[in-house]
């Protein structure tokens, strides 16, 4: 195992200044070029920290507890999870992960996180949505993914609803469509009225009026079936935005019933790139993907900021998908989604 002995006698520096630099105390302390070449060298001798010792010298873990409610059970859950622990790897931090579905009590699980000395803890929910900070959490170094703190204070991380539906409707309006539908949520969520409002204002900067009558708000049940073939019939769209992947099969079923053409005469944009309907429905499905990974990288990130009261100027951001906001962000941090084009949208005219 590389010491900081060696990294000392490898660089010319005291162990002192090794042990700032490693720790990430140094700024104010070691001079930046210095800094930078510890870590240079740190990194080619294969320098890891050790986690036990560092906890007993700076009184922390280095663990960070994930907190999820609807997150693990679901098709999303690796690429948030994913995404967080690998920014918490990168810098030194365990993530432990928690559900608190099936019954399991959630006081308990914080408790049971805050015995193991976590340092930091994100809160995750699924379908962005307005949540509360639990009790047990308010002292401490906190993040929410997917979810938007009622406070309007906690450092928070969420999909930019808004740009998602007009990123969607432009490149409909782009491939030619004159009456542009929207297949969109009939619970009240975050998503649905960001992606209204999206909807309507890439209509609107398209010089196109906003029609009412083109809006189908729906479950995923029998009659969202029925609502969608009926838009169909007496509306007539060419296109259609869709508030999920999964309300766009509605479209794709009422368009083979009547002999319609997906990418063709009717052109679909859905929301999530889910791997199931990505998968199964063809041609395949132009969509809007959501940031899971992009989220809880930076959510982790952000947290291990908070703990270590830093900006974390020398992260290695990885190449994703969706680009990263700044972790300096307005509560709350938005991630602007990338479209997918793949089959269902006729080129662009």
């Amino acid at each position: 195992m590389v010491t900081m002995k060696e990294i000392a006698h490898r660089t010319g520096v005291s162990v002192s200044t090794v042990s700032l630099v490693m720790n990430h105390r140094d700024e104010g302390r070691v001079k930046p070029a210095i800094a930078a070449h510890v870590r240079e060298v740190a990194d080619e001798l294969g320098y890891q920290v050790n986690p036990m010792a560092s906890s007993l010298r700076t009184n922390r873990t280095r663990t960070i507890g994930f907190i999820s409610e609807e997150v693990a059970t679901t098709p999303y859950a690796g690429g948030m999870i994913l995404g967080a622990q690998t920014a918490a790897s990168k810098l030194g931090y365990l993530l432990i992960t928690v559900s608190t579905d099936g019954g399991m009590d959630e006081d308990d699980e914080i408790d049971a996180l805050k015995r193991y000395g976590a340092d930091g803890f994100l809160y995750a929910k699924m379908s962005n949505r307005v949540t509360d900070v639990p009790a047990r959490l308010k002292d401490c170094p906190v993040v929410l993914v997917d979810a938007t703190g009622r406070d309007g204070t906690t450092p928070s991380i969420e999909p930019d609803e808004f740009r998602i539906a007009y990123d969607a409707t432009t490149r409909l309006v782009e491939a030619g469509c004159e009456r542009i539908a929207y297949i969109g949520c009939s619970e009240p969520m975050l998503a649905q009225e960001g992606r209204l409002a999206g909807y309507r204002t890439a209509l609107e900067a398209a010089g196109r009026k906003f029609n009412e009558r083109l809006v189908v708000d729906v479950l995923n049940n029998g009659p969202a079936l029925e609502a969608v073939s009926d838009l169909f019939d007496w509306e007539r769209p060419d296109g259609f935005f869709c508030f999920n992947d999964a309300r766009a099969w509605y479209v794709y079923e009422c368009a083979a019933r009547r002999g319609l053409v997906i990418g063709r005469d009717v052109s679909v944009v859905g929301v999530d790139n889910h791997r199931v309907f990505a998968e199964t429905l063809s041609p395949r499905l132009t969509t809007v993907e959501l940031p899971h990974f992009e989220m809880g990288y930076w959510a982790a990130a952000k947290v291990v900021s908070m703990i270590e009261k830093r900006p974390l100027d020398d992260l290695d951001v990885p190449d994703t998908r969706a680009p990263l906001p700044p972790l300096d962000a307005p509560v709350p941090a938005k991630v602007h989604c990338t479209l997918i084009e793949k089959e269902s949208v006729r080129a662009a005219g």
